[in-house]
Order: structure tokens, then C-alpha cells, then sequence
């Protein structure tokens, strides 16, 4: 069996959150109240997820966004703590990035409610 290689690359918070499917504690992330303009990526392959653009202030502890960027995210039903939710991922590394609902602003109604810990921020 090999080692995940981000086992390495990743603190321990980090590597729980997004190999672990762990979550972060509400208000505690650097991307929380983060208002800088460029990209966060994935913090486990760097690939685009957000632009800052998308960015908005959902008062729910966690970074919240839009919309992601082009096809950069996969959705998959999570049924855990007893919820159904819709548990979203990095589509290149399967990384857990952190859920998405339906109680967002226009233009898409969403929110995608990530994680700080799966995320890096290039700025502009």
C-alpha cells in the first residue's frame, strides 16, 4: 500500500480536511474573512477553484462563493451526521473542499461553503 503523497505536503489539519473529509471549525480560517482579489485553488494539486470575484460574506464561518471556476468542481451526495447533503470535491485530486447549497446570491443561488484548510490564494 502507498502513502497518500499529500500526506506530506499537507499539515495535519489540512491533510484531515482534504483527504479526511474533515471540517474545519466555523470562523477559525485564514480564507474566512479574506476580501483580496485573485484565485484561491486547491491547496492539495493548486488547481483553480474560485475567484474572489465569486467571493461573499455568508456569515456561516467558512469561506462562501458563488460560483467555482469553470468545471473545477465535482459533486457528490454525502450522507454523513445524518444530513443529506451535496458534498463538493477538487475534480483533479478528489480533494474535499466542503459542501454546496442552494442559499446563495444570484446570478447562481448557490453557496459554496469551503473550507479554508483546502484551500491557497494567489493574489491578483
Amino acid at each position: 500500500m502507498t502513502q497518500d503523497p499529500y500526506k506530506d505536503k499537507l499539515s495535519e489539519a489540512a491533510y484531515r480536511v482534504c483527504r479526511l473529509a474533515a471540517t474545519e471549525q466555523p470562523f477559525s480560517g485564514e480564507y474566512n474573512d479574506h476580501w483580496l482579489e485573485g484565485t484561491y485553488h486547491c491547496a492539495c494539486c493548486e488547481q483553480a477553484l474560485f475567484e474572489s470575484s465569486a467571493k461573499f460574506n455568508a456569515g456561516c464561518g467558512w469561506p462562501s462563493f458563488y460560483q467555482g471556476v469553470n468545471e473545477s468542481i465535482a459533486y457528490f451526495t454525502d450522507n454523513s451526521h445524518h444530513m443529506v447533503r451535496t458534498e463538493i470535491q477538487c475534480k483533479n485530486c478528489q480533494s474535499h473542499l466542503g459542501h454546496v447549497f442552494d442559499d446563495g446570491p444570484e446570478p447562481t443561488g448557490k453557496r459554496y461553503c469551503v473550507n479554508s484548510l483546502s484551500l491557497t490564494f494567489i493574489a491578483k
